[in-house]
């Protein structure tokens, strides 16, 4: 079961940062999931791509409880999204909208984030009862321009940019309004996986995560 969503959209919100995990094994994911919480960003987000993905949503829920928060991407289907919350998944994530997919998180508790683009999609799914609507692909269409673009006619409705997301374009994202960042191989450094390089994959995570806190600490100054 999942918890209350006020408390996983605080959470979400608080960190500002939902790591992306795709990897070719189930191992590697489960390896990058320990070494990125172990930075102090408690969320992950595994995708479906990863090879039984599902296994290792289920392994990081029982190894870390509710220490963590940890997210399914590229959910679909309905029957993936189902197994997924089962696994433990407490947020579901996909780069498009299916409503039937939104129905099945609804009813579960679950948060879904689902994505969109134009400005269409993006008002089409949160009054489908979206929580956040994830902006994808983003850096492609403008980054930073283009979700300043959205706020101004959907200012309450909580933006989370995905793709093409770097650290020199964190404060500009914020500066928009964004809620939080999707960020996957800028983290996830492919590289660094295939080297075996965890250290700097949690090198990546640390920066990302300074990086956020950093642009929010200077939008109150």
């Amino acid at each position: 079961m999942t918890r209350p969503k006020p408390e996983l959209l605080a959470r979400i919100r608080a960190v500002g940062l939902i790591p992306i995990i795709r990897t070719p094994s189930a191992e590697d994911a489960w390896q990058v999931a320990q070494v990125i919480l172990s930075t102090g960003v408690g969320i992950v987000e595994i995708t479906m791509g990863v090879p039984d993905g599902l296994g290792v949503i289920e392994r990081i829920t029982k190894h870390s409880g509710d220490k963590v928060l940890v997210g399914a991407g590229t959910v679909l289907d309905p029957d993936t999204c189902q197994a997924a919350i089962a696994a433990g998944a407490e947020f579901i994530v996909a780069p498009n909208f299916d409503a039937r997919v939104l129905a099945v998180a609804r009813a579960a508790g679950a948060l879904c984030i689902p994505g969109a683009l134009t400005p269409t999609e993006v008002l089409a799914a949160h009054q489908a009862g979206a929580d956040m609507v994830k902006i994808f692909p983003c850096g492609p269409v403008g980054g930073p321009r283009y979700i300043r673009a959205l706020k101004g006619p959907f200012p309450d409705i909580d933006l989370v940019p995905t793709g093409g997301i770097t650290i020199e374009t964190i404060p500009a994202f914020f500066s928009a309004g964004v809620a939080a960042l999707g960020v996957g191989g800028e983290i996830v450094d492919a590289a660094a996986l295939r080297a075996g390089n965890l250290e700097r994959i949690g090198a990546n995570a640390r920066d990302f995560l300074a990086a956020v806190r950093q642009a929010r600490a200077a939008l109150k100054r």
